[in-house]
């Protein structure tokens, strides 16, 4: 008698998420997005460049990309609960994808294009927001949100690193204005695939409802305010040795090559850090280790006050960049501090902080260059962060008895 057939073994790590159709939908979603940003970046850039011949305006179009988020993510942030969720997504990519086009037009002068860069990046935060809360309704709120979650951040990493090559690459077969046009798509197809992919849920709060508008009620929390600030003050350290990774460059005399590669360095640490940690670490492990690894993820910065090389300078950002897979573990307490009906809200306003907490620390980043040289900026961002990173892991530790979370931070 032969054997009874074997049932197909459940997929492990990030194939459980790649298992749920609807999460395939929004991953796909977010990889079209993804590249539609980056691509009107570029694009944009090079127009208004080509328009005004202004490296100051030409770099503005970037700058505009992080400082309108505070704008979004704080006036904007409670229509991701008051609405349904597909239904703000389809919308915030349908409103980019009309801006897109509107960049088009040839009569378009810089004034229009760049308050259309703004009107972009004010939609921003609301649609990651959103897209981040829908997760937990897609997925629960348990190992495989962070999982998910984890691997949006991963595609985004990814995707930066290839999508300003293949952006660049693009605009040497066609004119800014055509590369726009292929944003334009890329936007559309995200709404259809959201569309057709993800299943209607009613909003999370009624207009009638006994929660408070506005933001009070989510910072009210002390332990939401520490988890965001946990998620905030790492990133604004963490992008100086990217802000300043041309110039450091110059000082090594590595050319457009060692460019590359230092601007990429710390994107690779942080897919691999967060790949090991999603696949091979337990969700117990995680969310033991998130407070240690945040402490120790600024400290190889520190390696460029000995003036190294571009090989000792590539491994430490190499390092540093690993130890951001403290994020899984922070994404799970913050999960389950929120309340279900401000999730939408409270991802909105993570996700606009960390864009403006980044946009600041560039900005210092360039001030601290410029009085000090290069690698004490960097050395002193590494010094700081550490200092504020062990401030902010002993403020969690006190408030680990808001969500249970002390039987994971502390082992017991």
């Amino acid at each position: 008698m032969s054997a009874p057939p074997q049932a197909a073994p459940a997929p492990a790590g990030y194939g459980r998420v790649l298992a749920v159709p609807e999460f395939r939908a929004v991953f796909a979603a977010h990889v079209l997005s993804m590249l539609g940003v980056i691509v009107s970046e570029i694009a944009l850039s090079v127009l208004v460049y080509d328009l005004t011949r202004s490296p100051l305006l030409s770099a503005l179009t970037f700058a505009l990309g992080f400082l309108p988020y505070a704008v979004g993510g704080t006036l904007l942030a409670p229509v991701a609960d008051r609405f349904p969720a597909r239904r703000v997504l389809v919308t915030c990519d349908l409103v980019c994808a009309g801006c897109v086009a509107v960049m088009t037009a040839p009569g378009a002068g810089i004034g229009p294009l760049l308050a259309l860069r703004c009107a972009l990046a004010v939609v921003a935060p609301v649609f990651s927001g959103t897209r981040m809360a829908t997760l937990a309704d897609v997925l629960g709120d348990g190992e495989l949100f962070v999982l998910g979650r984890s691997l949006l951040r991963i595609v985004a990493q990814s995707t930066l690193l290839v999508g300003y090559g293949l952006g660049g690459l693009l605009l040497t077969a066609v004119s800014p204005r055509h590369a726009l046009l292929i944003t334009v798509g890329t936007f559309l197809a995200s709404a259809g695939l959201l569309r057709c992919g993800t299943r209607h849920r009613p909003a999370r709060t009624r207009r009638r409802t006994d929660t408070p508008p506005g933001l009070r009620p989510l910072l009210a929390d002390r332990r939401v305010r520490v988890l965001l600030l946990l998620f905030w003050i790492p990133a604004g350290f963490s992008v100086v040795p990217e802000a300043l990774a041309a110039p450091y460059a110059d000082e090594l005399g590595s050319g457009s090559a060692g460019l590359g590669l230092l601007m990429c360095a710390l994107p690779v640490g942080t897919v691999a850090g967060e790949l090991f940690a999603g696949a091979r670490l337990a969700p117990v492990a995680r969310e033991r280790v998130a407070l240690p690894l945040l402490c120790l993820t600024l400290l190889p910065y520190l390696g460029f006050a000995l003036r190294p090389g571009l090989a000792v300078s590539l491994l430490l950002l190499l390092l540093s960049g690993a130890g951001s897979a403290y994020t899984l573990g922070l994404d799970q307490w913050f999960v389950r501090a929120v309340p279900q009906e401000l999730r939408g809200r409270a991802m909105t306003v993570l996700s606009a902080g960390l864009m403006t907490v980044q946009g600041v620390g560039m900005a210092m980043a360039g001030v601290s260059a410029q009085v000090a040289g290069v690698r004490t900026a960097v050395a002193v961002a590494g010094a700081a962060g550490v200092l504020c990173c062990c401030g902010l892991a002993a403020a969690a530790r006190a408030t680990e008895s808001r969500d249970g979370a002390d039987r994971h931070m502390t082992g017991r």
